[in-house]
């Protein structure tokens, strides 16, 4: 790709591994609070309920504090799992205050970040939490490769919205011919990237999603290597 000069990155499921960090998180509150819940069982139906409410969440159809609750709430009735409303918040709130505990990054994600900050400017872009999201990148020792950092909460609309993008490249002022996105949301990054005229390449670390034409995809973090 010609002219790029600003690499805008998605955080979690792109270049911090939320599952793996998340999973442990769980792990460790329950032990916390000495519940005796299946963790296999509490994930197989969580992730999923988790991937929906944050859908629900870009789309402006649950607030930030229903997602947190809703999530958790929907998960342990869906196991039968007898558990207080209190509980639930303590729980909702200690996930946050821990996640950042744990800082598994993707394979590649060092070595393609020292290549890409060789030659270009990086940023981040991200629907995550903001109390959290600096937080990971310092634990995980990446904070420092990047220029500006994003949140959906500080522009008050989440990506796929067009302003999350517009003021990203306004903050970072980068011409929309001069950047990149790379995410692992076909809808939140790629489709979001492209609909304000930004190059995109899309995170497919899921073999089971179909391949698009429509955009570059990769397999591997180190693959980026060879498009940019």
């Amino acid at each position: 790709m010609q002219n790029i000069q600003h690499v805008f990155f998605d955080l979690d499921h792109t270049l911090w591994d939320f599952e793996k960090n998340s999973d442990l998180t769980f792990q460790k509150i329950f032990k916390m609070n000495n519940l005796s819940v299946d963790l296999h069982s509490f994930l197989e139906v969580y992730r999923p309920l988790n991937f929906k409410f944050w859908k629900l969440y870009r789309e402006e159809k649950v607030t930030k504090s229903e997602l947190r609750y809703g999530r958790l709430k929907n998960t342990f009735d869906a196991i039968d799992f007898p558990i207080s409303d209190t509980l639930i918040y303590l729980i909702a709130d200690q996930y946050i205050e821990h996640l950042a505990d744990f800082n598994h990054l993707f394979d590649g994600a060092i070595e393609i970040l020292d290549y890409l900050n060789q030659k270009y400017t990086l940023h981040i872009i991200t629907n995550g939490f903001e109390e959290i999201q600096t937080k990971k990148m310092i634990n995980s020792k990446i904070y420092h490769y990047f220029e500006k950092v994003i949140t959906s909460e500080s522009v008050g609309v989440k990506k796929p919205n067009p302003k999350v993008f517009k003021h990203a490249l306004e903050i970072a002022n980068a011409n929309i011919d001069q950047a990149i996105m790379i995410g692992d949301s076909i809808e939140a990054d790629i489709n979001g990237a492209l609909g304000v005229g930004m190059k995109a390449i899309h995170c497919n670390f899921d073999t089971s999603l179909v391949p698009n034409n429509l955009f570059i995809s990769v397999s591997s973090l180190l693959e980026i290597k060879k498009f940019i």
